[in-house]
C-alpha cells in the first residue's frame, strides 16, 4: 500500500460551553462531524484520524470511516488548550506506535460545514508545487469585518482596532486595505512546523488559500451560528 503522505486530523473534544455535544449533534440529519469525515475520506493521499477524548465521538467517527487511534487525555481537552499541542500529541503517538510520520498535517475543523472537497484539493496542490510551510484558507474581510472599521475602547477612549484614532477611519469600504480572515476550512501544516523551537501552524512561508467572496463560511461556535449555518446549508444542498 502506498504511503499516505498527508495526515488529516479532525479535532473533536466532548466539551463545548456554547452547544453541548456540538460535534455529534445532528446537523441536517447527520452528526456534524460526519460531513467533515466524508470529505476527508475522499482525499486518497491522506490518512484520516479524529482526535477526541470522548468514547461516544470515537464510536460515531469510526462508524463513518475515520480512525481514532486513542482517546485524548483530559489535559489536552479543555477549552484553554490551543490546537498545536493536540496535533503534536497525535503525530507523536503515530510516530511512536507505528513509525508513521506524514510529510504534512491537514487540519480540518468539524465546525466548518461549508468547506468543499475542492478546497482541500486546491490546498494540497499548492503545497505540493511550492515550498510553503503552510497553507491557510481565508475569506476576505469585507466592510465591518475589516479591522480598519472595527472599534475598541482603550483607557476611556474609542479607537480603531488597529490602534489608530477615529479621525483616521476610511470613509468608504473601497478604500480599506485588503485583509483576510481565517475561515477554518483547511490548514496544511508542514510536519516540521510542530517541532520548531516555537511550535505552530504556520512556519516561515505561509500561503493564503483565498476563498471566493460569494461563498458562505459560517464557523459554528454558538447556537446562533448553528441556526444560521443549518438554514443556509439546506438551501445550498
Amino acid at each position: 500500500m502506498a504511503k499516505k503522505n498527508f495526515l488529516i486530523i479532525i479535532p473533536a473534544r466532548a466539551g463545548s460551553k456554547s452547544i453541548k455535544n456540538k460535534n455529534i449533534l445532528k446537523f441536517n440529519k447527520k452528526p456534524l462531524i460526519s460531513w467533515t469525515i466524508n470529505q476527508a475520506l475522499k482525499i486518497k493521499s491522506a490518512r484520516v484520524v479524529v482526535s477526541t477524548d470522548s468514547k461516544k465521538i470515537k464510536k460515531i467517527a469510526e462508524e463513518y470511516g475515520a480512525e481514532v487511534p486513542y482517546l485524548r487525555k483530559s489535559n489536552l481537552s479543555n477549552d484553554t488548550i490551543g490546537i498545536e499541542p493536540v496535533l503534536i500529541d497525535m503525530v507523536n503517538y503515530l510516530k511512536r506506535s507505528e513509525n508513521y510520520q506524514p510529510d504534512a498535517v491537514i487540519l480540518l475543523m468539524p465546525t466548518s460545514p461549508f468547506r468543499k472537497i475542492n478546497d482541500i484539493i486546491r490546498a494540497i496542490k499548492l503545497f505540493k508545487k511550492n515550498l510553503y510551510t503552510s497553507i491557510v484558507s481565508v475569506s476576505k474581510a469585507v466592510a465591518n469585518q475589516n479591522p480598519h472599521w472595527m472599534l475598541k475602547e482603550h483607557k476611556g477612549n474609542t479607537l480603531l482596532s488597529t490602534g489608530e484614532n477615529l479621525n483616521k477611519i476610511k470613509p468608504r469600504r473601497q478604500d480599506l486595505p485588503e485583509i483576510f480572515i481565517r475561515n477554518d476550512f483547511v490548514y496544511i501544516i508542514k510536519t516540521q512546523n510542530l517541532y520548531n523551537e516555537t511550535p505552530g501552524l504556520y512556519g516561515k512561508k505561509v500561503k493564503l488559500l483565498k476563498i471566493n467572496e460569494d461563498r458562505y463560511d459560517v464557523d459554528i461556535n454558538s447556537k446562533k451560528d448553528w441556526k444560521i449555518a443549518e438554514y443556509i446549508f439546506k438551501l445550498e444542498k
